[in-house]
């Protein structure tokens, strides 16, 4: 394990150790896998891992404006991965797509005619893809994991593909970068490389409900007041957070740590999936407000109010008809 310009290099059995052990307040319902197109395999020579990632942090932050490197992690062609935008934080992969994603870049162009992929970086993406999955719940579909090919790149629409697209995580990513590609040639082998669940927790510690960040950032503390030591790196506006206890208008976020946040800058929410095939989201609580934007059967949305049979998407501005939605 090696250490670089605020990123850690590792291999895979070092990440599955470090994952292992990440405490993370942020709910994780997908993961996302890129390819970097540039950089590319020949712009790689087995020692300039950290150069590559800085380099790609210094576009990310000069050129589009954002406050870090997109991504969680960069996986290489020799089978390492290092670590990029921290957890608790969201990428900026996909535009509407980021606040319960981690984002994973794949250092390579993987299009038609572009680099082969080694087999060393072919079994790690699998491997993590799958030890992401086992480790927050996420199941191994085409909703859990997500290629970014199948979101429109100026609204953020789910369109599979049809639509102002980019070929990303590449049209030779595993076969294709297609949803049936996906479930043909990739999710099968992240499947068959998960481990078993997690065991459940003790019922001292049942899930209460969810709540979102309402303040620019929240402090997670050791016990439910404002004088014990922080636990961890503080929660980031929008994240989602589980609660299993409540105590004196604190809430604890952590099933086996002391974990604890102030109620008062949070807001509840409720979790739900998507039953309709497709379903459109709009500007406003009805059928006259315009389109902007789609859902697709399975896909999970945390709800901040209701009226009128029509749910607001948490931190958004989008609305959902409740009769395709089924609440958890």
């Amino acid at each position: 394990m090696k250490t670089k310009f605020g990123f850690t290099l590792l291999t895979i059995a070092e990440f599955d150790a470090w994952l292992t052990s990440l405490h993370l307040a942020r709910t994780i319902l997908t993961v996302q896998e890129h390819h970097t197109y540039s950089p590319s395999y020949s712009q790689f020579n087995g020692n300039n891992h950290f150069e590559l990632q800085q380099g790609m942090k210094n576009y990310h932050v000069t050129h589009n404006g954002w406050s870090d490197i997109a991504q969680q992690f960069t996986t290489f062609p020799d089978g390492t991965i290092m670590t990029g935008r921290p957890m608790e934080a969201t990428p900026a992969c996909i535009l509407g797509q980021n606040a319960h994603a981690v984002c994973i870049e794949n250092l390579g162009n993987f299009d038609t005619g572009g680099d082969a992929m080694t087999i060393a970086q072919r079994d790690t993406i699998i491997q993590m893809t799958a030890k992401l999955c086992t480790r927050f719940n996420i199941p191994v579909n085409d909703t859990g994991v997500v290629y970014h090919h199948w979101f429109n790149l100026s609204t953020g629409e789910r369109n599979n593909g049809t639509k102002n697209n980019k070929t990303c995580p590449g049209t030779n990513f595993f076969g294709g970068n297609t949803v049936a590609n996906a479930l043909a040639n990739f999710l099968p082998l992240v499947a068959a490389a998960g481990q078993p669940p997690v065991p459940p927790a003790p019922p001292a510690n049942v899930l209460l409900k969810y709540i979102c960040v309402t303040a620019t950032t929240l402090n997670i503390r050791t016990g439910p007041n404002a004088t014990s030591a922080k636990a961890a790196a503080p929660a980031i506006l929008g994240s989602i957070l589980r609660v299993y206890q409540q105590s004196n208008g604190w809430y604890k976020i952590s099933a086996s740590q002391n974990q604890w946040v102030a109620a008062q800058f949070t807001a509840v929410v409720t979790r739900a999936t998507v039953t309709a095939t497709s379903l459109n989201a709009r500007s406003g609580p009805g059928t006259g407000f315009p389109k902007i934007g789609t859902y697709v059967k399975g896909q999970e949305l945390f709800i901040e109010k209701e009226e009128n049979k029509w749910c607001k998407i948490s931190m958004d501005s989008k609305w959902v008809s409740k009769d395709f939605l089924s609440f958890v």
